[in-house]
């Protein structure tokens, strides 16, 4: 059984909806700590999402405030590890990973989904820092401090959408970020904001969970270009098992999907630019996912070797190129 590192979950949201404070089992979710266990991770990047800018204005005073929201799905997270410390950790520096990984723990990765609540302001990233988190997502669906998102609204993007690049603040962000070791990604951000990170960063950058454009033409896939880009930097490409990103317009993907998908990724970045992303737990109820769950991992790794990939191939899609990014990142 090959480990797997996955970069992007929307557990913690699914669970803080459900009134759960620990993630070792949660049945009516894709993945729990059990589950990661029984599928052999290494580590797993769970993202604090935030709410829709149209939620929280019709919440009014009812929203306690993107801080108040962040801590407390972090909380989550940090009360699990407390719990199940044998199992699984916080992974905050290269000792932290090392030490999980010697002592056969889960490395739990603390990630944000928009930085809106930072607000231009590079104090307040340091407080992210502060707080663990290893990576943000620069936007999600709305105009941020950072940039633009490539699904305004959630709708599709006009071409002068796509291009307006990284604001003044997001330019600065880009060496704090990597001054601080801090991942930045650009799943959600614009091509022009994509441009810009490429141009501007000094580290790996990455897009924990998106696929190709030229496979499947959806605005949250990266063009053959962008993929060559992030392999130049050092970064990594997250396979996302959300069907829309895999097959246009479609509400299921199958593990051939992902095989093509990931195929693309090497031959045109190489095989150090792939890795796993699969929004587990944000891809909604009424999909099918070709890797429904973490042990899913093995059936695609079963496809994958006999559509053709190598086992070291395998090796580095599923963890080792994640896990040297992670390293290069982290101080």
């Amino acid at each position: 059984m090959t480990q797997f590192i996955d970069m992007h979950c929307d557990t913690l949201t699914q669970a803080n909806l459900h009134f759960r404070h620990d993630l070792y089992t949660l049945p009516m979710e894709q993945l729990d700590v059990k589950r990661l266990l029984e599928g052999g991770a290494l580590a797993q990047f769970f993202a604090v999402c935030l709410p829709k800018i149209t939620t929280v204005q019709r919440l009014g005073r009812l929203y306690e405030g993107d801080w108040k929201h962040i801590k407390r799905l972090a909380g989550i997270l940090y009360h699990t590890c407390v719990l199940h410390g044998d199992s699984v950790s916080m992974c905050r520096s290269r000792k932290e990973l090392d030490d999980n990984m010697s002592a056969g723990r889960i490395s739990a990765v603390l990630t944000i989904e928009d930085g809106r609540d930072i607000g231009g302001s590079m104090e307040r990233l340091g407080l992210y820092h502060r707080l663990g988190v290893r990576l943000i997502t620069l936007t999600w669906n709305f105009a941020n401090c950072f940039g633009y998102p490539n699904l305004p609204g959630g709708a599709a993007p006009s071409s002068s959408d796509m291009e307006r690049g990284l604001t003044d603040f997001g330019k600065e962000a880009v060496g704090e970020m990597n001054r601080l070791g801090i991942l930045i990604d650009v799943s959600h951000l614009s091509d022009g904001g994509f441009r810009d990170v490429a141009e501007l960063s000094k580290k790996p950058f990455v897009a924990s969970h998106s696929n190709c454009r030229q496979l499947c033409d959806h605005p949250r896939n990266l063009t053959d270009e962008m993929i060559r880009a992030v392999g130049m930097s050092g970064g990594v490409v997250g396979l996302n098992q959300n069907p829309p990103f895999l097959r246009r317009g479609s509400k299921i993907s199958g593990l051939e999907d992902c095989v093509r998908h990931l195929r693309h990724l090497c031959d045109v970045g190489g095989v150090g630019c792939a890795a796993l992303g699969s929004d587990f737990d944000g891809c909604g109820r009424s999909v099918r996912m070709g890797v429904r769950e973490p042990k899913g991992y093995q059936e695609l790794e079963g496809l994958m070797l006999r559509s053709g990939f190598m086992p070291e191939e395998i090796d580095k899609i599923f963890y080792k190129n994640a896990e040297r990014v992670l390293r290069e990142t982290l101080s």
